[in-house]
């Protein structure tokens, strides 16, 4: 009976170590690194992208790597993902490949948040000097011609943002115990290096020449997380390609600011065509519809409000001169606002974030096709006949109901008119309006 007693209470000892396993943690790590590659300027889809990987690989990875070929791209997008590096809990180790690839302007900037930073042979970073695409003129004067690279900023303006700049740059290249000298460098001078002299001067950590011979020179590394210091173990690792998804693309290209534009001249055609013909429903769902994308996407950029406003103006001018013809002024001032507007809506040195000049000739070409079509219907409206009022009664045959010597009652279209006449004509003939006197017909005989 003892033994029986001893053998039930080991077996419900197992039963309560069975049960409780799922709460321990697992004792084999996690061997995956996820992997996600950015490719082209740096802009709110690419930060999406960055930010929810970082997050999505905290429980699913022991580190991240970014692969990244950039020439820059927008500082609140840039400094979204910065953050994202800085604030994970894992380790974040970016890579510029493959080989001829770049790491420009904002790029550099990420290199330097990373808690390592690699490059591929024959890879080059640095150009880091932002660069303010404002309305031309601001800020300056004919004493104090804009800056070129390696020259003191010559605007208040300029100065701040070159020295916020370099203050950010310094703090990560400070935090991660990179060369902070020549981060400064690649804000103030535009200065850049090469793969092998940016490991020279301790710019960043590997050179590697592909992917599986970073992980090798990453094995046993030691880096710093939160104050904490973590040894790398990549043997055997998997790697898991990270792909965009649907809403990653979509962002991707609702960015784009020609797109952008194009949108939104689609949803003023289409409000426009609505007002010409009301109650077809088509023209004017299709027109809210791209208006509110352009808009959506609009806000995501960073913009120049004089030139958003200057885009307003131009649309209400336009619209207005479809509604209520000014002979043109209206039209033309619209299209002028329109383009100044389009070409400086985006504050922005990186090529894909401006807008194309052809497409603002295009568009202004294609408003003053529809200001030409305007003004040619508002003056054919003009050169018709009347089709209503008393004017519409000059040639129409009636009966005199009088004899008229020179007045007389006459009857035309079922109404009684009081009549003047310069030839006699007798009770009954019949007459023709020649013209109007007042509330007098003239006529003639018929």
């Amino acid at each position: 009976m003892t033994g029986m007693k001893y053998s039930l209470k080991i077996l419900f000892s197992l039963l309560l170590f069975v049960a409780a396993l799922p709460l321990f943690p697992q004792t084999a790590p996690n061997n995956t690194i996820h992997v996600l590659r950015i490719d082209g300027a740096i802009g709110p889809a690419s930060s999406e992208f960055i930010v929810g990987g970082i997050e999505a690989a905290q429980s699913q990875a022991k580190a991240l790597i970014i692969e990244m070929d950039t020439p820059g791209g927008l500082d609140l997008a840039m400094r979204d993902m910065i953050q994202a590096i800085l604030e994970s809990d894992i380790p974040v180790i970016t890579y510029v490949s493959p080989q001829g690839s770049r790491a420009a302007s904002a790029g550099t900037y990420i290199l330097y948040a990373s808690h390592v930073a690699a490059m591929a042979p024959a890879t080059n970073l640095g150009a880091a000097t932002p660069v303010q695409i404002a309305a031309p003129g601001i800020g300056e004067t004919p004493e104090e011609p804009e800056a070129e690279a390696g020259e003191s900023p010559s605007t208040a303006m300029e100065r701040k943002i070159i020295n916020d700049a370099r203050a950010y740059i310094r703090g990560l290249a400070e935090l991660r115990g990179r060369n902070a000298e020549w981060a400064e460098m690649a804000v103030v001078e535009a200065a850049s290096l090469s793969a092998t002299e940016a490991l020279a001067m301790n710019v960043v950590d590997i050179v590697a020449t592909d992917i599986n011979d970073l992980l090798v020179q990453l094995d046993g590394r030691s880096i710093s997380i939160k104050d904490q210091e973590l040894i790398l173990d990549t043997s055997g690792v998997q790697l898991q390609n990270i792909e965009p998804d649907w809403r990653i693309s979509f962002l991707n290209v609702i960015t784009n600011p020609n797109l952008i534009l194009i949108l939104g001249m689609i949803g003023v055609y289409g409000l426009i065509i609505e007002f010409y013909n009301p109650g077809f429903g088509l023209p004017g769902i299709l027109g809210a519809i791209c208006l509110l994308l352009a808009g959506y996407g609009l806000q995501l950029l960073p913009l120049n409000y004089t030139g958003v406003g200057l885009i307003v103006l131009g649309l209400i001018l336009i619209i207005a001169e479809a509604l209520m013809p000014s002979f043109g002024i209206m039209g033309l001032g619209g299209i002028a606002a329109l383009s100044l507007g389009a070409m400086i809506m985006i504050e922005s040195d990186i090529a894909v974030y401006q807008v194309s000049l052809p497409l603002v000739a295009a568009i202004a070409v294609a408003f003053a096709l529809l200001l030409v079509f305007t003004l040619r219907t508002f003056f054919n409206i003009r050169k018709r006949p009347s089709v209503s009022g008393i004017q519409t009664m000059i040639g129409v045959e009636g009966v005199s109901l009088t004899d008229l010597e020179q007045n007389g009652m006459v009857e035309v279209q079922g109404e009684v008119w009081n009549a003047e006449t310069d030839e006699p004509i007798t009770k009954g003939e019949k007459i023709r309006v020649t013209g109007i006197h007042g509330a007098h017909l003239k006529v003639s005989k018929g």
